[in-house]
This record gives structure tokens, C-alpha cells and sequence, in this order.
């Protein structure tokens, strides 16, 4: 069997340029672009589009056998209309675009805002728990998680959904300015593992938190490291 082809929507963000140089090696690479375009290297196809076009996503996932779906407003304040737009009709249209594609593995990037409410009362938090967003964000990546597991029962697709920590270079921890990211912290090999885990894993559907070994951590990596077979090779612990 040949190289899979993989692929990773919003590849001009922070983690889609990280993935796109740690992946090429196992995968070969379609990047989707929207507003800001990238060159493509050898081994790379390059998509233009929205993620809120069922027809530009058609074209995107044609031929490939796994989708990371990271395009989407980032921001914890984002608004409603942005949110519905990138986030929410985003998020439906990867998935419709691979159901009807044939397309099998949906990775999808969701967010630690989807439990926030747990954070700010101290309560350390398994993926399992009921979602208690913090925000609109965290609302719209919720929704996300929620129509991946209607697309898993309904139409066979697998779908992981990744509860990202914070994704930032070692940098971040040296000159923090608070001890958040102790706990939070996602270091850049440690997320590159963690996509190439969430795309090869025998499993179905899942939600797991995406952070390092982190020995401050209040989110819980079990199911990872078990159903992924993730095992994290940072901990923010060590650059303090």
C-alpha cells in the first residue's frame, strides 16, 4: 500500500505550518488555503477555499484518505457570526464533504474552551465529562465534537477530536507570564505525534485532550496515551 495522502485544512495557521513540516515525511500533503497561500514543496498539492463551501471542500478531500481539520476562528472572543460561519458551517461541510467522498478519517482540532468552566473552578477534567464551554468558541468546537459523533454513528465515518491545549514554541514557557501553560502546555513534536497518532489509531470516534506530559496538568491524557497510543515525550515542567 502507498503513502496516504493527507488533508490539513487551515495549513497557513500556527499548527498547520508545524504539521505541514511534520508530517511530509510520513504523508503525502494537500494544503487548503484560503486567504493566505503557501508555496508547495515536493510531495505537496495546494487547495484554494473556504471550509464554509461544500464545494470548494468537495474538491479539497477528493482522492484523500485522511482530513485534519484545524481552519476555523482561533480566538477564545471570537464573535457568533464568525463563529457560525468558519467554526459551525465549517465543520459541516469537512464532514458532508468526506461523507459523501468516501473519505474515512476526520481529525478534528477542536479546543480546552470546550470544558473551560471546569478550568476556572479548579476541577480537574476527563473527556468524558459534560461540556461546559467558556465562550462562543468553545461552543462552536463543541458542536463540532457533537455532529462528528452523529457522522461516526450515521455514516461510518471515524472521527478524533483533539481538545488542544496551549500550542506554543518552547519560547512560551521561558517567558511566560503566568503559570497556566505549566498545565497547558502543547509542545510542537509532541502535537505532531499526537495528528500522526489520531490519524493511524484503530479507533472509531474519541475526544482527547492534546497537551505534553505536563506534570501540573488538569486535563487528563489516559484515554490518549491508551486508545492513541500517544506518549508524549515533553513536559513544560522541564524549561521552567
Amino acid at each position: 500500500m502507498g503513502r496516504k495522502k493527507v488533508l490539513i485544512t487551515g495549513a497557513a495557521g500556527r499548527i498547520g505550518a508545524v504539521l505541514r513540516q511534520g508530517l511530509r515525511e510520513c504523508y503525502d500533503l494537500r494544503l487548503l488555503y484560503h486567504r493566505t497561500v503557501r508555496e508547495a514543496a515536493a510531495g505537496e498539492e495546494v487547495a484554494l477555499g473556504s471550509v464554509a463551501d461544500l464545494a470548494a471542500m468537495a474538491a479539497a478531500v477528493a482522492g484523500v484518505d485522511a482530513v485534519v481539520h484545524l481552519a476555523g476562528d482561533p480566538e477564545v472572543d471570537a464573535t457568533w457570526e464568525s463563529v457560525l460561519e468558519k467554526n459551525i458551517q465549517g465543520v459541516y461541510c469537512t464532514y458532508e464533504a468526506c461523507k459523501n467522498a468516501g473519505v474515512k478519517r476526520v481529525v478534528f482540532a477542536s479546543t480546552n474552551h470546550v470544558t473551560g468552566f471546569y478550568e476556572q473552578e479548579g476541577m480537574y477534567t476527563t473527556p468524558e465529562m459534560p461540556v461546559r464551554p467558556d465562550s462562543l468558541y468553545g461552543a462552536s468546537k463543541a458542536f463540532g465534537e457533537s455532529l462528528g459523533r452523529y457522522y461516526v454513528d450515521r455514516y461510518g465515518l471515524e472521527v478524533v477530536c483533539l481538545r488542544i491545549g496551549s500550542f506554543q514554541p518552547d519560547s512560551a514557557i521561558v517567558e511566560r507570564q503566568s503559570d497556566r501553560i505549566l498545565s497547558t502546555w502543547l509542545s510542537h513534536r509532541d502535537c505532531v505525534q499526537l495528528v500522526q497518532c489520531s490519524i493511524e489509531a484503530d479507533v472509531r470516534c474519541g475526544i482527547y485532550y492534546g497537551i505534553s506530559a505536563n506534570t501540573r496538568a488538569y486535563w487528563d491524557i489516559q484515554n490518549a496515551r491508551q486508545d492513541l497510543g500517544y506518549t508524549p515525550q515533553d513536559n513544560a515542567e522541564h524549561l521552567v
